[in-house]
């Protein structure tokens, strides 16, 4: 898939007539990221530009110099794994490019933040801090949290203490590993939790902090690379519920996808339906995971320890979804597909 996209770079100009003092240490680099989003959106206008939408928070001068690529314009509905790859893919060459970049702050609407978080959790291969912001009010609603989420942001991605603790996301002040961050309401600002593990650090006024780091593997002690694909493997989610026939899932089967990952009942267990499902699923030699549409929780044990099946464990179905399109790239044996689900 060929992605169209406007980038427009600038550095943004110091508001200020008077010179810096020559004795004043150069600022962090950073480079923004926009790609759409409620941040970059105004009720009933057209979504804001790349550089506008930095342009309007002068404050963040304070911290770097700015840099700005508009990467796209979309509300993050409209992400597609094809986004996924092209912004892993760019992310890598601006830090192979630029030795003295501090970090990477990514603009992104909110629905699928978590989603594109931890795919390039997986797939940047560099410990310079990428962090992902974005808002949960547009830019012309009374409140708007935009403009303070991404001044935090840039914050983090400045700070020696985010080197290495892989890709973030930063809102409300607070700091979520990408791996661990939910987003867990339509409309509150402070949507972006970790319910099972807790936040992994504070942006405060003062200063931002630290309070643990993500020991699962990530960037650089990640084994997936994605600089040479023009594609993901195709893996399809499907949702179990009481009564499910399981039609949809052997529907699925007919179109042979590369995976399909089951949302199952807590535990692993699942309605009579979607059994008949994953068995036609098995016979046609697709790979599937079973994951837990329960928000806590690991599925413990083996639930299928008789069938060729690999098991999620706490990573929630969207998220095994995209480990799966990954771990496919590397392995279709069941074996070595659990082993991967079970290190990241």
């Amino acid at each position: 898939m060929t992605l169209s996209r406007t980038v427009v770079s600038l550095t943004l100009a110091v508001i200020s007539a008077t010179p810096a003092p020559a004795q004043e240490s150069a600022k962090p680099e950073v480079m923004i990221l926009t790609t759409g989003g409620t941040i970059a959106s105004r009720v009933g206008a057209p979504m804001t530009e790349g550089d506008s939408l930095v342009g309007a928070v002068p404050q963040l001068l304070d911290h770097a110099e700015i840099r700005v690529e508009e990467f796209s314009r979309i509300g993050s509905s409209q992400m597609t794994p094809a986004h996924w790859l092209g912004l892993a893919k760019r992310i890598g060459e601006l830090f192979g490019e630029d030795s003295a970049l501090t970090g990477v702050v990514v603009t992104h609407g909110t629905d699928t933040m978590e989603e594109t978080a931890f795919f390039l959790n997986l797939t940047v291969r560099d410990r310079r801090p990428v962090v992902l912001v974005g808002s949960m009010r547009s830019a012309n609603e009374i409140s708007a949290d935009g403009p303070a989420n991404l001044l935090n942001a840039v914050r983090v991605g400045v700070s020696a203490a985010a080197i290495g603790k892989g890709v973030l996301v930063v809102l409300n002040e607070d700091v979520s590993a990408a791996r661990d961050v939910w987003k867990t309401d339509n409309r509150r600002v402070d949507t972006f939790q970790s319910p099972e593990l807790g936040y992994i650090g504070v942006a405060d006024p003062d200063t931002v902090l630290f309070y643990r780091e993500p020991l699962r593997p990530h960037t650089t002690a990640s084994e997936f690379d994605v600089t040479g694909l023009d594609s993901l493997p195709t893996v399809e989610l499907v949702y179990d519920y009481t009564g499910f026939d399981g039609s949809a899932i052997e529907e699925i089967v007919g179109r042979a996808p590369d995976g399909i990952v089951v949302a199952t009942f807590a535990g692993g267990r699942m309605s009579a339906g979607a059994r008949r499902g994953v068995e036609a699923a098995l016979e046609a030699g697709i790979p599937l995971v079973i994951a837990s549409r329960v928000p806590g929780g690991r599925i413990v044990g083996d639930p299928a320890a008789d069938e060729p099946i690999v098991v999620a464990r706490d990573l929630p179905p969207h998220k095994a979804r995209i480990l799966l399109m990954l771990a496919l790239t590397r392995s279709r044996e069941v074996a070595e597909l659990q082993c991967i689900f079970d290190t990241y």
